[in-house]
């Protein structure tokens, strides 16, 4: 007897599996028309509301800006040091949001008919966030407004410090907050404690939409102080690019406006009218125009290599180029340091895993070793988070030049892992320490890591368990191998872009045999599945090969069938574009 999706409790993963919303179970048949809607649907749109998410637009989804606290502060005081010719700096953290926010602010002051100076910190010798002594520097070097952005909201030391010096430092960021804001010419943080519940439901956009909102106070101070005159404003769409790849690479919520962010930013990217990105999409070998895929997988680990290993500051010159040439070249380095950081990262996860093995069983993994780079713990944090479905916390002990380590945590869904850090520094566990929920930074003394995993695995013990139990693979379509064409794939895609928050749908294909089975590169494992119908397709499970899953998959599928389920997609290697299965999970068919 063959089993429905519904009736699998335990999958080759260890998951239930679920309709994420109603039942579309299309086996028998074609996909209907109304399919988009009910991906919308099940995503929790309104069924009166439809039509804005169908095709989300600005229009639809930018507030006034001035509900953010202290925007309108910001905006002035931006203004002002437009109309007089002020020498502005923009501080920018090191990864891909941090630049993607900078280099907003420079093309637009350039729009403008002004430019700024860009300041990326170096992640080994000045670490995360405003230096005070780099901040005081700027200063004496004459820029009179400092702009931090992707940083800041809790740099109340490196503030203080600038402030003594007579330095007006403008913070723009998304990271948590404390009851006590540091001081500051303005804060703009959606997640200030003291926000407006209005503003507090944009909490989820990512420093680079904070910037952008920015940027569309200040045109219009500027058009309020008569700074344009007869001309037109700078059309800020153009900036959208650079907003779609911060905020996809910054893993932010691609709900509501997010998603429209996203949405245009894409078509704005794909008219490649910034040279930087140009040559990026050129060197990741992109031969159409990116997906929110892309932006997430391809380019932004280019710009994030030169933070963790290379020049923190080649992602802003690349991204604010206007010579094709240099940022041909500039994207060919960064394309070089990202194969570097990636042997890099090979070893510090084999260590990190090796150590992991021996440990013993808690709540949160905090794994600490000598000579680790700290350019790659936070993506080493985010394999392992995902390898055992625990938030994760990874450490390079003599990453400080006082021998403090430098840490970097991945979270799980329902976990808040930034609250927890923020609260471990207000214990006096940490030197520094910060985040949101899904992502975390800090600074420690080695002799503090035992009561670190201490307080983290009593803080968030009863929080994990709940969102471990509650893990489950929700499906949207059920399907007959012959419904995977690639008209469906253009159909799901409508309802896009997907991310984090805005899942791409989930599809179920069975029952299948697998008619090969085979592992290909280092550890993912190919399949072709053939169906009831007499119709096979391609899959294939990423990263696979050493998981239950996929020794399952290799060595015990002969004479059983299958249900897969995954996220469709185009595989275009052939002379004509065929659909595929990227297998997320697979169950026993019978």
């Amino acid at each position: 007897m063959t089993r429905s999706i519904t009736t699998i409790e335990h999958s080759l993963s260890g998951l239930a599996w679920r309709w994420r919303g109603g039942n579309m179970d299309m086996a028998g048949g074609e996909a209907g028309d109304d399919l988009v809607d009910q991906l919308l649907l099940s995503r929790g749109i309104a069924r009166d509301d439809l039509d804005r998410h169908r095709r989300p637009t600005l229009r639809e989804f930018l507030p006034d800006p001035s509900i953010f606290r202290d925007m309108d502060v910001a905006a002035t005081r931006f203004a002002r040091a437009i109309c007089a010719g002020e020498a502005i700096a923009v501080y920018g953290d090191y990864d891909v949001d941090g630049a993607t926010s900078a280099a907003l602010l420079i093309r637009f002051l350039r729009l403008c008919g002004r430019d700024a100076r860009a300041y990326i910190p170096d992640r080994l010798l000045e670490g995360y966030g405003p230096s005070g002594e780099a901040l005081v520097r700027l200063g004496a070097e004459g820029a009179s407004l400092v702009i931090t952005v992707d940083c800041g909201a809790m740099a109340h030391d490196a503030l203080a410090m600038a402030a003594r010096a007579g330095v007006e430092v403008i913070v723009v960021d998304h990271h948590k907050c404390a009851a006590e804001l540091p001081v500051a010419v303005a804060m703009v943080n959606p997640n200030r404690l003291d926000e407006s519940d209005e503003a507090a439901a944009h909490g989820n956009l990512a420093a680079v939409g904070m910037a952008f909102l920015l940027a569309v106070a200040t045109a219009r101070a500027l058009r309020t102080m008569g700074y344009f005159g007869a001309a037109s404003p700078p059309d800020l769409m153009t900036l959208l690019d650079l907003v779609a790849l911060g905020t996809v690479a910054d893993v932010a919520q691609l709900r509501g406006l997010n998603r429209a962010l996203v949405a245009q930013g894409l078509k704005v990217m794909a008219r490649r009218d910034n040279a930087g990105l140009a040559a990026l999409i050129d060197a990741s070998r992109l031969s159409r125009s990116p997906t929110c895929s892309d932006l997430g997988f391809a380019l932004g680990p280019r710009i994030n290599a030169a933070g963790r290993i290379g020049d923190s500051s080649l992602g802003v010159r690349l991204l604010t180029t206007h010579d094709a040439d240099e940022a041909a070249g500039i994207a060919m380095q960064l394309s070089q340091l990202n194969d570097e950081r990636r042997a890099i990262e090979q070893q510090v996860q084999e260590a990190a895993e090796a150590q992991l093995a021996g440990a013993r069983d808690c709540a949160v993994h905090v794994l600490a070793g000598e000579g680790w780079h700290p350019g790659v713990i936070g993506i080493v944090a985010g394999r392992i988070k995902e390898k055992t479905g625990k938030p994760t916390v990874v450490i390079a002990l003599d990453a400080d030049e006082n021998g403090q380590g430098k840490g970097s945590g991945r979270s799980i869904a329902g976990v808040d892992l930034g609250a927890a850090v923020i609260a471990a520094r207000a214990a006096g566990l940490l030197v520094a320490g910060g985040g949101h929920a899904m992502a975390c930074g800090l600074t420690i003394a080695p002799d503090r890591l035992d009561a670190l995993r201490a307080f983290l695995d009593e803080r968030l013990a009863r929080d994990i368990a709940r969102a471990r139990t509650a893990q489950t693979l929700l499906i949207d379509l059920s399907l007959a191998p012959g419904g995977l064409t690639p008209d469906l794939v253009a159909t799901l895609d409508a309802a896009g872009p997907f991310g984090i928050g805005w899942p791409g749908p989930r599809v179920a294909i069975g029952p299948v045999r697998l008619v090969k089975c085979e592992p290909v590169g280092a550890d993912h494992v190919r399949m072709v599945a053939s169906g009831n119908d007499d119709r096979s397709f391609k899959a294939i499970a990423f990263r696979a090969a050493a998981t239950d899953l996929g020794q399952t998959l290799l060595h015990g599928h002969k004479g059983r069938r299958f249900w897969l389920a995954g996220r469709a997609r185009i595989d275009d290697w052939g002379s004509r574009p065929a659909a595929e299965l990227h297998v997320d999970d697979a169950a026993f068919a019978d």
